[in-house]
């Protein structure tokens, strides 16, 4: 089954974490929470939910994993500014790997530079950020464009789950 790379910060959207996860999980796959320090407590902003970072994305390669799963909230937006994540995106996005990202997740993703001439969707207060980084904003729950499936918040979970396992098989 396929491991995959959680990339995971502070006050990250609780449920587009632990719904994706429990779906992988049940299908067999493994989760790696990857984040800015290995052995740091990271919590949800909603549940305060704790998770343990298992890696630092400094130790990590994008050979390590077979797909990248980047939940929203407010995580995407303290992990742009670290160079070393927004490498680790950028080189994902590149190797042709499955990423699946939810809600403010694109803000990764634009910061890395990576959507140009892309198809994503995202939160309504990224819209702009979105075109603004030469993709084009799609409103539906799922956007498939290549390796990249997007979904724009919480509601849109079952179809988000259900186009990133179809994307694993």
């Amino acid at each position: 089954m396929s491991k995959i790379a959680v990339l995971i910060d502070d006050l990250f959207e609780d449920s587009e974490y632990t719904k994706p996860a429990q779906a992988f999980k049940k299908e067999g796959h493994k989760l790696f929470h990857v984040g800015l320090k290995k052995g740091k407590i990271v919590r949800g902003k909603k549940e305060n939910r704790p998770i343990k970072i298992e890696k630092s994305v400094k130790e990590v390669s994008v050979d390590d994993f077979d797909a990248l799963l980047i939940p929203g909230g407010y995580s995407p937006d303290r992990l742009r500014a670290d160079e070393d994540t927004v490498r680790f995106v950028k080189e994902f996005v590149e190797s042709g790997k499955p990423i699946f990202a939810i809600c403010h997740a694109p803000q990764l993703l634009i910061t890395a530079q990576v959507l140009e001439g892309r198809k994503i969707t995202g939160w309504k207060s990224i819209i702009q950020d979105i075109k603004n980084a030469g993709a084009e904003f799609i409103d539906k729950k799922v956007v498939e464009d290549g390796n990249l499936i997007s979904s724009r918040h919480p509601g849109d979970l079952p179809a988000f789950i259900g186009a990133s396992l179809k994307k694993l098989k």
